[in-house]
């Protein structure tokens, strides 16, 4: 199973979009969107305000269906879509990929379709999946665990080797993806941390620039505690994951070798 890393937004200081392409059997799997040719096109509509405060600047190169067709595939065998969470950062570009089957954890799903807060009808934006997706709500059932988190398994149309870790707090049904590449594990923890310094085994620290960031947090425990977990999951099992997350650029450099690009 090999996977690429894409890095679909940037962003003010220097913040990246890190999104998965997963080559299965099957056909392709995309981790997260970031933003898609609407919101190249349109920012206004389809980032809306937060464009100026996050220094958000969409182009049309690092959309994920450009970039999938650098590497020479052809975009219709996206076939599956698995979401971290429905922020309009990590959403954006479903609209690139109508025929795909778009995996949402069920709170996510009801949270940003239902509005229940001043805060979740803001940070949500109905424009990114006015076309209609083909949402498929996962819920977690049953007890399977990984590393010693709770998991959703047996997606339909993912291979076994893809889970659904839920890691609620950044949203309510925020989740992270991990993906067993043959090679170890790989946790794409999507916003559970924003800097790799949150989650290191020995001194984690979150610098005051990103406590700021916990400001947008929903659920502040759920957040705190699952970040606490992932780094015991550093600390104890470092050398058979990797865990990346959605916004740090050195994590990105890190895992493609290379300093940030737009294709991994």
């Amino acid at each position: 199973m090999r996977i690429h890393h894409l890095n679909c937004g940037t962003m003010a200081m220097g913040m990246v979009d890190h999104c998965l392409l997963i080559e299965t059997r099957t056909g392709l799997v995309l981790v997260d969107t970031g933003f898609g040719l609407d919101a190249a096109r349109d920012p206004r509509r389809f980032v809306g305000p937060s464009r100026t405060l996050l220094g958000i600047r969409p182009a049309e190169h690092e959309t994920a269906i450009r970039q999938i067709q650098a590497l020479g595939y052809d975009p219709a065998d996206v076939r599956n879509i698995i979401l971290t969470h429905l922020d309009f950062d990590h959403a954006a570009g479903l609209a690139d990929f109508p025929e795909a089957t778009v995996h949402v954890y069920g709170p996510e799903f009801r949270a940003a379709t239902a509005g229940r807060t001043l805060a979740e009808r803001v940070r949500y934006r109905a424009s990114q999946w006015a076309h209609g997706p083909r949402w498929m709500v996962n819920e977690l059932d049953g007890t399977d665990e990984w590393f010693g988190f709770r998991t959703v398994r047996d997606l339909p149309g993912i291979p076994p080797e893809i889970l659904v870790v839920p890691l609620p707090g950044h949203t309510r049904g925020h989740i992270g993806v991990a993906v067993d590449s043959g090679a170890g594990w790989l946790l794409h923890a999507g916003d559970a941390f924003y800097v790799a310094s949150e989650i290191d085994p020995v001194a984690p620290k979150t610098p005051l620039f990103w406590w700021t960031f916990e400001l947008g947090t929903v659920v502040r425990d759920a957040y705190h505690e699952n970040r606490r977990r992932l780094v015991a999951l550093n600390r104890g099992h470092g050398g058979e994951i990797t865990i990346v997350n959605s916004h740090d650029p050195d994590l990105f450099a890190r895992v493609t070798g290379n300093s940030v690009r737009s294709v991994g």
